[in-house]
């Protein structure tokens, strides 16, 4: 069984290289030969390799091309970002993970949801000679970009979240945030609001976990409140919140996000966790220094890095079944969460 077949892919197949040669009419060496520059090849022939790669859109698996040349040490990451907090960590883990494997990471970034633009993007990643691809699967473009790699080229994605199609190493962000929801329940919350940072699919995990955290509890369930990455929106977001009086906690998609929120709060003469107990998610170094100190949900991006880069060695050296790898992020209480004021 292949090893698409084995992760249980569910693809179109696209052109293969012999489709490119039945429309050329030439055969598959002759188009190997074009694509990969290692004989001369008539220019009448390369031009009609050229023009059948074309109408069919081609794309010539790099992976298939090392491994033939004899050098498949190289992976590559899509990602939609290398500075936030999430992704940088997750890109160290990878990285050592590989380097210590005899890898080098090439890393590329998706930075627009246009389809022409994420198109031409995957191309440039594949255009090198890459053993597989990992996908950083924290934002919109990325997951566009998961469903237009070639079958039969390993791939994993890294996520917050598990879904089909390819091996997933996953740091189970609904879990995470039905236990910090119920955490704020549990001090005597009468409910907890959400400011939800943008999500990668139609739904997000840590909105799911938060919601179903509520419902269980029979608590109401609070409009989520929409914020960017920027943490200037979480300031915007927490001077609204501060007009109300009724919001006694919030838990925040990030912990720049948080940060955001208790400077509203604060400049709006709202005290945490006085008033408002503030949590945020995904253990951010500067959480423990903000003012309050932050509680918050604690994720191990590098060691997802590590187990994402694991998964595919595993799919490109054939050594074990594809499984996805979860972990459960943990919460760390500090000082800007406590128990609602009497009034």
């Amino acid at each position: 069984m292949s090893n698409a077949a084995r992760r249980g892919r569910v693809t179109t197949r696209g052109p293969a290289i012999t489709d490119v040669a039945r429309v050329a009419g030439v055969s598959v060496p002759t188009v190997s030969r074009v694509i990969t520059g290692s004989t001369p090849v008539r220019a009448e022939k390369r031009e009609r390799v050229l023009a059948a790669i074309a109408q069919l859109g081609y794309r010539p698996n790099g992976a298939a091309r090392a491994l033939v040349a004899g050098h498949q040490k190289a992976i590559a990451v899509l990602t939609g970002g290398t500075t936030r907090y999430g992704y940088a960590s997750t890109l160290q883990g990878i990285e050592e993970a590989a380097r210590l494997a005899g890898y080098i990471v090439m890393i590329t970034v998706i930075d627009s949801e246009e389809p022409a633009l994420i198109s031409s993007t995957v191309d440039l990643a594949l255009a090198h000679p890459v053993a597989g691809v990992i996908v950083l699967k924290f934002d919109a473009a990325s997951v566009k970009a998961l469903h237009q790699l070639p079958a039969g080229l390993p791939v994993v994605a890294a996520s917050g979240g598990r879904s089909s199609g390819v091996p997933h190493a996953v740091l189970d962000d609904t879990a995470a945030a039905s236990q910090a929801t119920e955490y704020l329940l549990s001090l005597g919350h009468r409910t907890v609001h959400h400011v939800a940072i943008p999500a990668a699919g139609r739904r997000s995990g840590r909105v799911v976990g938060w919601r179903k955290a509520l419902e269980r509890a029979g608590a109401e369930v609070p409009e989520v409140l929409q914020s960017d990455w920027d943490p200037i929106t979480g300031y915007r977001l927490g001077q609204q919140l501060a007009r109300r009086e009724r919001v006694t906690a919030v838990l925040c998609g990030n912990d720049e996000i948080a940060m955001g929120v208790m400077r509203g709060l604060h400049e709006q003469g709202r005290r945490v966790p006085d008033d408002v107990s503030v949590v945020g998610f995904d253990g951010h170094p500067l959480a423990a220094v903000a003012t309050p100190a932050l509680t918050t949900v604690e994720q191990d991006f590098v060691g997802l890095g590590r187990r994402a880069f694991d998964l595919l060695a595993g799919l490109v050296n054939d050594q074990h079944p594809p499984q996805n790898s979860l972990a459960t992020p943990r919460l760390v209480i500090r000082e800007s969460s406590g128990p609602p004021s009497v009034r």
